[in-house]
């Protein structure tokens, strides 16, 4: 089994990361949400979905004829600005990858529209482009993002762009809502749902048809008949954290992270293994950290793992922000009073 990233629909994807996007499937039954709320969200979905093109240069006799191809997704979320995945936009420039300036959208109606960049983030694998056309946003559909992570076994659903074609939907549960994937420096969302490459930077939406999530990848299998590039395994970066990055981007704001300083390892401590201190530095050596300390928790949340305190930093805390980090040195608890740094 193999971690995979989605390339464009016509490229071919890298062995090892790959980053991929959500199918279609049959809908399973969504919980007591009346079918008509139902009905209603996912028709503002699919007008706020568009396709990522990837145009075909055509002869002057094509003119005509001119054919596409859509390589990714993106949510029209308000104003004219269209979010995506910013591998899903990304090109290569002189053998280098580059994020492009301009983009071509397709509406659920099929009308083409320019897109400007905005901004992206290679954080959080975020690009926001902005449609560039007098009549562009009258044709498409305003999308908010929930105000709540979507809780385990919470049914989602997707629209999207799977193997180039569409828009089509997909249905399934938020599985595991803490999961960590080397694509991106943050948690990711696991989801069941079947997903295939072209859907990467779509919207996740919950029965209410809000944004709590961005469709990033899957774990792709590979069979004695050669790659599978759809699975029921997928991921998406969580709505908060891209409500967060995208609206910095539409600001005009470099958003900056808090740091706290330090490296980390874990140790056994009888038969439970905790998180410790390998090194600290900057914020955590001023604030009083040493190498070996045991990581208790941070305002009064309990400290689980490495990955879990890196998300609650990211999360739930700012640059300059005091933080209260209860530990244990030898036998004895401390509780230390950290200024987060920024990075």
């Amino acid at each position: 089994m193999t971690l995979t990233a989605s390339p464009p629909i016509t490229l071919k994807p890298p062995i090892l990361i790959v980053v991929l996007a959500l199918c279609f499937s049959a809908p399973p039954a969504m919980g007591e949400v009346p079918d008509h709320q139902l009905s209603k969200a996912i028709e503002r979905a699919k007008a706020a979905t568009v396709g990522i093109l990837r145009h075909v240069e055509d002869s002057p006799s094509q003119a005509t004829q001119r054919h596409f191809s859509v390589r990714g997704t993106g949510v029209h979320i308000r104003d004219g600005y269209i979010l995506t995945a910013s591998h899903a936009v990304k090109g290569t420039e002189r053998g280098k990858p580059v994020i492009p300036n301009n983009i071509t959208v397709l509406t659920e109606d099929l009308q083409e529209l320019p897109a400007v960049l905005t901004g992206v983030n290679a954080f959080l694998d975020i690009a926001v482009y902005r449609v560039n056309h007098q009549d562009g946003t009258s044709r498409l559909g305003s999308i908010p993002f929930g105000d709540t992570d979507p809780e385990p076994g919470e049914e989602v659903f997707t629209v999207g762009y799977p193997l180039g074609w569409g828009p089509a939907l997909g249905f399934g549960r938020i599985g595991n809502p803490n999961t960590f994937l080397p694509t991106v420096q943050s948690r990711l969302m696991q989801i069941d749902l079947s997903a295939c490459s072209g859907n990467s930077g779509g919207g996740l939406f919950n029965v209410r048809g809000e944004i709590v999530g961005v469709v990033h990848a899957i774990i792709q299998t590979e069979t004695t008949q050669g790659e599978r590039r759809c699975s029921r395994f997928a991921f998406a970066v969580p709505g908060p954290l891209a409500h967060r990055i995208t609206t910095a981007l539409i600001q005009g704001k470099h958003l900056e992270f808090p740091k706290l300083g330090i490296q980390m390892t874990v140790v056994k401590k009888g038969i439970q293994w905790r998180v410790a201190v390998a090194k600290a530095s900057g914020p955590a050596r001023k604030g009083g950290l040493r190498k070996g300390d045991i990581l208790l928790s941070i305002e009064e949340t309990t400290i689980t793992s490495p990955a879990q305190l890196k998300n609650y930093l990211i999360e739930r805390t700012t640059p300059g922000q005091r933080v209260a980090i209860r530990i244990l040195r030898g036998q004895n608890e401390k509780l230390l009073q950290v200024i987060l740094g920024k990075s």
